[in-house]
């Protein structure tokens, strides 16, 4: 207990204001060692400082849109979701989610990473001539571009996808090829600064490549 004390005085400094907020109020070693583990976990969020933009239309699909979004926040990002105009969208599943604005109006932001869900909206999305201006936009600035099922509908709309090596969800398979990429059959494929997966079991191994390249780039930066 004596070590968890000295570990705790060293790394005080280092506290934000919330947790000094919370130590004024809660007493004791155990109030400690709460405010110890919540520092130790910000400060090993990778993503501070990077911004990443959600996509969201009709009928998204539910766990690939909450599942990257959430892992971003997790890890210290600034996320926004961005829609085709409505405020809130339902998903597959009927789950809602609200938007943080339209993709217009976050045409002039510079984003590190785009996630592109997958469900039925990927085919409203790709109709969207801002919604590939921003997926083209980052991707030639070599921002992640990370697209799951039915998503890289809107990067070979966005015409990113030519020599590329990916994957998607099976039924695509002939759009991606005839798009010129590069298809494969994998939970996970990483091209350069294109992450792509087939469906919502590949998830976790999703999130930990666009995480990991991510990361990259804030080690750089």
């Amino acid at each position: 207990m004596a070590n968890l004390e000295s570990s705790f005085d060293q790394l005080q400094s280092y506290q934000n204001d919330k947790i000094v907020s919370m130590l004024g109020v809660m007493d004791g070693c155990p109030a400690k060692i709460f405010a110890l583990l919540r520092l130790i976990w910000s400060l090993r969020m990778q993503l501070k400082g990077i911004k990443a933009i959600v996509f969201a239309a009709a009928d998204f699909e539910d766990r690939e849109l909450f599942y990257p979004y959430l892992r971003l926040l997790e890890e210290g990002a600034q996320v926004v979701i961005a829609g085709l105009g409505e405020k809130t969208y339902k998903g597959k599943y009927g789950i809602p989610v609200e938007t943080d604005g339209t993709v217009e109006s976050f045409s002039k932001d510079k984003f590190d990473i785009v996630i592109v869900p997958g469900g039925h909206a990927p085919d409203k999305l790709r109709a969207n001539q801002v919604c590939l201006d921003i997926v083209r936009k980052t991707h030639e600035s070599g921002g992640i571009i990370a697209s799951i099922c039915h998503g890289p509908w809107v990067l070979s709309s966005a015409n990113i996808i030519k020599g590329v090596k990916l994957t998607s969800y099976h039924t695509i398979k002939d759009d991606m090829v005839n798009a010129g990429g590069i298809w494969v059959d994998e939970e996970v494929v990483v091209d350069k600064n294109v992450v792509t997966s087939r469906t919502p079991k590949d998830l976790p191994a999703f999130m930990r490549e666009v995480v990991k390249l991510a990361s990259k780039a804030v080690a750089r930066s």
